[in-house]
């Protein structure tokens, strides 16, 4: 997961360096920064959907060990980028690696884990997502300060998916379909109108997630008038808090229901955003924006949790496609704020972004009444 959150996280951080050093005399334009987030989302999204339903029937170690594999190509490849093609390239390679770790690390965490909370242990597990935001955003901000290239930071991240890749080669893998149980056929599972919501759901989370957290740093520089290491430490606090919301899932009390909770965070966030985009006062701006990722943390992870509880016998087929939904999410969001940034500025940019919990409100609500009817598998 702190792999994962490599390929993701590191570009965000330098988006106006990159603006500038690949612009060749006219700075990128919104819009080309935000279809580099596009473009790794679209790696991870393919990557999930082509490799998902092969996990059920290979196991899980080759896609574990080779998600790192591409990620560090990706790393290399960015140390040697030139222009903005070939930055688009290694960000496709990125995402294609993220997409195969995300699609494979959560079936094993739930086959690990079954019979237990999988609320906790999926929060749990996408709570070290954040711990490698982190890192990420901690080491990217240090080089603003210190005028060290993203370039050279690449670099030097690139060994540790080497030795997570060689580590995983040499760790038993637990299988993602409990003995003698069928998978879920994948057609069956479609036409259940619960999990028709899920999809829906996690593509508002990711999308409430991803729009803050890609465009963060540039909104807190450009906007907010703060400096750039500054702006890459508002990113950093936005994951901090975020690791803190995930890890604190398992110290709710057991009566607390997974779709309860998300109702509570869909309906903070949803105040936070207009607030983050227009507050007069800068520093309450981007304390809003940081405040997102707590109240947004628990989106992901819990709709996860959602569907292991309710399907238990999804396979990895069932989590691809919540998270290939996911990401989607992260593919669209960061764009169309970047649409709406080229035309009415980078605060409606953000702004936009609000509907999202807006609309997860409504689905979990529907989910609930389902639930309570009986009416899905």
């Amino acid at each position: 997961m702190m792999v994962l959150a490599i390929a993701i996280n590191l570009l965000p951080v330098f988006l106006t360096t990159i603006a500038i050093d690949l612009g060749k005399g006219t700075p990128l334009s919104a819009e080309q920064l935000g279809r580099i987030g596009a473009v790794t989302f679209t790696g991870l999204v393919g990557g999930i959907l082509a490799t998902g339903p092969l996990a059920d029937r290979w196991g899980a170690r080759i896609f574990a060990v080779g998600g790192n594999v591409l990620i560090a190509v990706d790393l290399l490849a960015l140390r040697w980028t030139t222009d903005y093609s070939m930055l688009l390239g290694a960000a496709f390679i990125g995402g294609v690696g993220a997409g195969i770790l995300d699609m494979v690390l959560s079936p094993i965490v739930s086959s690990l884990t079954r019979g237990q909370s999988q609320t906790s242990a999926l929060n749990v597990l996408h709570s070290f997502y954040c711990i490698g935001a982190i890192m990420t955003i901690l080491a990217g901000s240090l080089a603003l300060r210190f005028n060290l290239s993203w370039y050279i930071l690449a670099l030097g991240l690139m060994p540790m998916p080497v030795v997570v890749g060689i580590a995983l080669c040499l760790l038993p893998m637990p299988s993602l379909i409990e003995a003698g149980r069928a998978r879920i056929r994948t057609g069956e599972l479609v036409r259940q109108p619960f999990f028709l919501l899920t999809m829906v759901t996690i593509f508002l989370g990711g999308a409430t997630e991803l729009g803050m957290a890609y465009w963060l740093p540039a909104y807190a520089e450009k906007s907010l008038g703060f400096a750039p290491w500054v702006a890459a430490l508002a990113f950093l606090g936005f994951s901090v808090a975020m690791t803190m919301g995930r890890l604190g899932i398992g110290f709710l009390p057991k009566t607390v229901g997974a779709i309860p909770l998300m109702l509570v965070c869909c309906i903070a966030s949803a105040v936070l955003f207009p607030i983050a985009s227009f507050a007069p006062n800068r520093g309450l701006a981007v304390a809003a924006c940081i405040l997102v990722g707590l109240t947004g943390s628990c989106l992901w992870p819990t709709t996860l949790a959602v569907a292991a509880d309710r399907y238990p016998h999804g396979g990895a087929t069932m989590f691809a496609m919540l998270a290939a939904l996911g990401n989607f999410g992260g593919i669209f969001m960061p764009w169309l704020v970047g649409v709406v940034a080229d035309q009415w500025g980078l605060r409606w940019g953000l702004a936009s972004a609000t509907f999202c919990p807006l609309l997860m409100i409504l689905t979990l609500q529907w989910m609930r009444r389902l639930l309570a009817t009986k009416k899905s598998l």
